[in-house]
């Protein structure tokens, strides 16, 4: 009896430490496609993911008094997310994450176009019917949800038929995103997270005064578009050097030309170690909360946005206006504009090969 008792807790306290699956509907899109929400609950944090756009709603994590919080941005419900073109909260964006120059891009001697919905110069995010506002199909899987899409050949301009699979799975204090996709045609593919983080809980003021460490010795700077120029830019000596914690806000003023285009930091940092292995991207620490976010990455990049064109006419979750830098983004990825620079890490995806990328959430808290 003594050795059935252990084996059931064993069970139980590893059932618990990876969470609880739910289900529930969360709405209708104006052309009647239900919408479904999956509530994960582990020991120790609860996600909440809608198919549409596979995005993160909420994520609740404790500080270091043991008060839990939602530490993303966004909204109660659907109609919200649906009306706001601009965000990306919490969602999945693709099929080219980030931003392609021009809405162009050469792939096996074919020019192909794409909708320029970025300042009518750039494509951004996939174009103007992006991963974000589709319907993705939801399945319970063990300690997460697994989201499906399917995007046909010429989806937004893109080549081939491309299937793609993220799962969101629960591991005590972190959450997992596991990326997967095959295709029919030469594709170029670059997919992420784009949730907001405010690790002393959503619409509780900026993150100026949260401190981030990014493990990356260069960055690629941009053009007014924000474009990157091609260039693998030495951070040392930068307002872009976050090679030790350093506060957000402490030089996000300063009179540099690449934070004035973007209007703060939009950038994305090259990670330290191969494309493909896991390695740690960032650290955020939030000295009022004691929360301390963690992200690892088999991607080669990571986008940190600090919410600039958040205006104040966004309300969410806890009814409090989303001004400017009252969240921010680690959006781990392959480089910006990848197909116009050979030299950036490949985004190509042929026939025969799968994509895999992971990406990992940890959230703790110190004293």
């Amino acid at each position: 009896m003594k050795l059935a008792r252990v084996i059931l807790l064993v069970m139980t306290t590893a059932f618990t430490a990876q969470g609880a699956v739910t289900k529930a509907p969360f709405g209708k899109t104006p052309d009647g496609t239900a919408v479904d929400i999956y509530t994960l609950k582990s020991d120790a944090i609860e996600a909440r993911i809608m198919t549409y756009g596979a995005r993160v709603v909420s994520l609740k994590t404790a500080d270091r008094d043991g008060k839990v919080a939602d530490v993303v941005l966004g909204y109660n419900d659907l109609d919200a997310y649906i009306s706001d073109k601009n965000t990306y909260f919490g969602a999945i964006v693709g099929r080219y994450g980030n931003r392609i120059a021009h809405g162009a891009f050469s792939l096996d001697g074919h020019q192909y176009t794409l909708p320029k919905n970025n300042n009518g110069i750039n494509t951004l995010h996939g174009g103007t019917v992006g991963f974000d506002s589709l319907v993705w199909k939801g399945q319970e899987i063990p300690g997460g949800v697994e989201m499906t899409l399917v995007s046909k050949d010429g989806d937004q301009g893109f080549p081939g038929t491309l299937t793609v699979h993220v799962r969101y799975t629960l591991h005590h204090d972190a959450l997992r995103i596991d990326y997967s996709a095959t295709t029919d045609k030469d594709t170029v593919v670059n997919l992420t997270n784009h949730a907001y983080f405010n690790l002393s809980g959503e619409g509780n003021g900026t993150i100026l005064g949260e401190d981030i460490e990014l493990l990356a010795d260069k960055f690629t700077p941009t053009d007014a578009g924000l474009i990157p120029t091609g260039v693998l830019e030495p951070v040392a000596g930068t307002p872009f050097d976050f090679t030790k914690s350093t506060e957000i806000g402490k030089r996000i003023h300063d009179a540099n030309e690449q934070l004035t285009m973007a209007g703060g930091y939009d950038h994305n940092w090259v990670l330290r170690g191969a494309n493909g292995v896991e390695k740690t991207a960032a650290k955020v620490y939030d000295p009022a909360s004691g929360r301390v976010l963690t992200v690892t990455t088999t991607q080669p990049g990571v986008q940190f946005y600090t919410g600039n064109f958040l205006d104040g006419s966004k309300t969410g979750k806890s009814g409090k206006a989303y001004g400017k830098n009252t969240g921010f983004c680690l959006e781990t990825q392959h480089f910006p504009d990848s197909p116009n620079h050979p030299s950036f890490p490949t985004t190509e995806l042929k026939p025969g090969q799968t994509l895999h990328s992971t990406t990992t959430f940890t959230f703790t808290a110190q004293k």
